[in-house]
């Protein structure tokens, strides 16, 4: 097994000593007396509550601001790892604001993001506690759009990172299409980068009561600011502490998130920001697999309730913790030359344990089969990226140019064994059947390590910019299926470019064009233990945004084109999920995006998304011209704030409305049904008055019962997030 020992590779180590090197050279440089002199950055102002916070928030570029003002974020890293207005950035992107986060009370990453164009964020509904069914653009995006301040974090299709605690962020970005150059491995429709709380310049403190639907009980604190008067450190720490149940019957919804950051801003030129994150879960299992006969229609005039457990109480749970801790390294050298490092180790554990439905054994009388097994997964993974931008001048054309090397080292462990249990009534259910351990079906290790070096050059010329990126990445994945003893191991590699012109008018208009690429080596495995091929994707994309002149608002508008090569699915074989690669999906569409902030009384935010998404290569499966399951061909939604603002008695009321739609998609890839389209209303309500502030919030406020989305019509749908309803007392001093 010496192919298995780490040492085979010395390119690994070389990679590793370069890049805890280069943090030492540039310490060692600032300590210098050669070097002491002090560097003035261009400052920044922003107003507003979470403006101060936000332009401390690092993203992926430490020292420098990620501006935003209630719903409206100005720039973002996401799309060129540098400080650029987002309406001089050639590529979509949506902006969930901490505000927005705060504003709708949402749960989870996948419940931010619901009012954003090109996301279908809950097709798995939102009780399902993996927090898997995230797509973008009609791809199915949870295991390889996961980022945290620009590090990627891998995950596969038993567990992922979505989970992380949404009061944690400054901000989530949702980077649209393929965007390997700057970040690697990466899925074809996007990337959603969480980027974390950093320290306020003054001191912050809150602390936050909640009380809700299905026994909700939570408590929160954020608490943030300089260590000193004058002084070059300032703290932050965030938590959370949560104790419900879920509108499933007999699943928990338990959660402490805690997460501490440090800053070091010896001067102007410097910054160093230490943070970490862990959280643990103690949940039940949410995900019910459900037919679509008492769902997507009725059986016999019987619909089952969204409230049905179709497992077992005494043998069923879902338990996760995830941990990470990193920096982001940032040092001016002079007006040109900037160094940038950011690096984090992420670890994330489940033990789980299920019994889940398996299609009627006889559907008059609605008894359903059932299927049982439980999972040990772990996943170690650590990231390192490093930087160096140059701002110049040739001539007529300013240039920043960006170059990079990283790299990122995945380890993930998965054991899974097989129960047997007996069927359950889905209109009467009795509980208490034996479950019986069959064996383990599968016991397999995957390594992985990629480096990238990647270019960037963004040419201004007046009001043209021109976007020119490349990257080659280097990847090595090992597999051992310790059942069999199977063991596969492929060396991959791959050029992503993108190429990107946009063009701002003097009264806020800016068309653009771009194409890129991305490159993915999966860490899923073929049932017979044999590692995939990598998937590759590229777009076209075209629009126009536009950033009224005097208005806190950005529109945007685009039309894409994206093409998907070996793109992997999950078939149902037996009772267990197993991967297999396919040849071709190609998806066409529409997003509308407009976010505005008319004064401080009012935030406005509306999305529209039409995606017309086809399989248009399948040599095994044989679904040649149809459209994969899960995505909707419409979907819209829009939410208006409004907050009064006078000086009266009633100065600090503020009420919330907002409306999402999701148009009906196909259940199943044969496209023989549909699961209807489904219109829900969320609403806020809150006071605020000095210190303290109560809010009331309301998602899905009518209680509609509809079905998420369907993979087959034997057991494989899902019910939407019926009513939740959540009350809130924060005090903030």
């Amino acid at each position: 097994m010496s192919n298995w020992q780490y040492h085979r590779n010395p390119l690994k180590w070389g990679v590793r000593a370069c890049t805890l090197s280069s943090v030492a050279m540039v310490l060692c440089m600032h300590l210098s007396p050669a070097d002491a002199q002090e560097i003035q950055l261009e400052t920044i102002t922003v107003e507003g509550e979470s403006a101060e916070r936000a332009a401390n928030s690092q993203g992926t570029g430490p020292g420098e601001a990620n501006e935003q003002q209630g719903f409206v974020a100005q720039r973002s890293f996401s799309v060129t790892k540098t400080n650029t207005p987002l309406i001089e950035t050639p590529q979509s992107v949506s902006v969930v604001t901490s505000d927005q986060i705060e504003r709708q009370e949402v749960r989870t990453i996948r419940g931010a993001t619901r009012y954003s164009s090109g996301v279908t964020p809950e097709i798995t509904g939102g009780a399902d506690t993996r927090f898997g069914g995230f797509n973008i653009r009609g791809f199915d995006s949870t295991a390889n759009s996961s980022f945290v301040n620009g590090l990627r974090l891998p995950s596969t299709a038993s567990i992922n990172f979505f989970g992380l605690d949404p009061y944690g962020a400054e901000r989530i970005e949702i980077l649209k299409g393929p965007s390997s150059v700057l970040y690697g491995q990466n899925g074809p429709g996007g990337l959603v980068n969480y980027v974390t709380k950093r320290p306020t310049s003054e001191t912050r403190r809150e602390i936050e009561i909640n009380g809700g639907s299905f026994g909700l009980l939570e408590g929160r604190f954020d608490l943030s600011g300089p260590a000193g008067e004058g002084s070059p450190f300032g703290y932050g720490l965030t938590g959370v502490v949560r104790n419900s149940e879920n509108q499933v019957d007999f699943v928990k919804d338990d959660r402490i998130f805690i997460a501490p950051v440090v800053t070091w801003d010896p001067d102007a030129a410097t910054s160093l920001t230490v943070s970490g994150i862990y959280q643990r879960d103690r949940a039940g299992w949410g995900l019910q697999f459900l037919p679509a006969s008492g769902t997507v229609w009725p059986n016999n005039g019987r619909r089952i309730p969204v409230s049905r457990f179709l497992g077992e109480p005494s043998f069923d749970f879902y338990n996760t913790d995830i941990a990470s801790v990193g920096y982001q390294f940032s040092h001016q050298f002079n007006d040109i030359f900037t160094f940038r490092q950011n690096a984090r180790y992420s670890y994330l554990a489940n033990k789980q344990a299920s019994v889940y439905g398996a299609g009627y054994l006889n559907e008059q009388a609605g008894l359903l089969n059932r299927s049982a097994g439980t999972a040990d997964s772990k996943l170690g993974t650590f990231s390192v990226d490093n930087q160096v931008q140059a701002e110049f001048g040739t001539g007529p054309v300013n240039h920043t140019v960006l170059a990079g090397l990283d790299y990122r080292w995945t380890d993930y462990d998965d054991l899974f064994d097989t129960y047997v249990t007996g069927p359950i009534n889905v209109f009467n259910p009795v509980y208490g059947s034996p479950v019986t351990r069959v064996g383990t079906y599968q016991d397999r290790n995957v390594r992985q390590d990629q480096v990238g070096l990647y270019l960037q050059d963004q040419m201004k010329f007046d009001k043209l910019s021109l976007l020119l990126s490349g990257r080659y990445d280097w990847a090595n994945t090992e597999a051992l299926e310790r059942l069999t003893g199977v063991e596969s191991e492929k060396s991959l590699g791959a050029f992503t470019g993108r190429v990107g012109l946009i063009y701002n008018f003097d009264n806020g208009v800016a068309p653009f064009i771009t194409y890129s690429e991305s490159f993915l080596p999966p860490l899923d495995v073929s049932a017979t233990g044999q590692l995939f091929n990598a998937e590759e994707g590229r777009q076209w994309e075209a629009g126009v945004k536009y950033a009224p002149v005097g208005w806190n608002a950005l529109f945007t508008a685009s039309v894409f084109n994206i093409v998907r090569d070996n793109a992997i699915r999950f078939d149902n074989v037996g009772g267990t999920f197993q991967a297999r690669q396919t040849g071709q999906i190609t998806s066409n569409g529409l997003e509308l995006e407009a976010v505005t902030s008319l004064n401080e009384n009012i935030d406005l935010r509306f999305a529209y998304t039409y995606l017309d998404v086809e399989i248009t290569r399948d040599p095994d499966g044989g679904f040649e011209g149809k459209v994969p399951v899960t995505v909707p061909e419409h979907s819209a939604s829009a939410w208006i704030d409004y907050t009064i603002r006078n000086g009266s008695m009633f100065d600090g009321l503020g009420v919330g409305l907002g409306v999402r739609y999701v148009g009906s998609s196909f259940g199943d890839d044969a496209n023989t049904f549909k699961v209807p389209a489904a219109t829900v209303l969320d609403t806020a309500l809150s006071y605020k008055r000095d210190n303290y502030e109560f809010a009331l919030n309301a998602s899905n406020l009518f209680d509609k019962e509809y079905v998420a989305s369907c993979g087959n019509r034997e057991f494989f749908c899902f019910y939407g997030e019926g009513r939740r309803l959540t009350a809130k007392a924060t005090y903030r001093w």
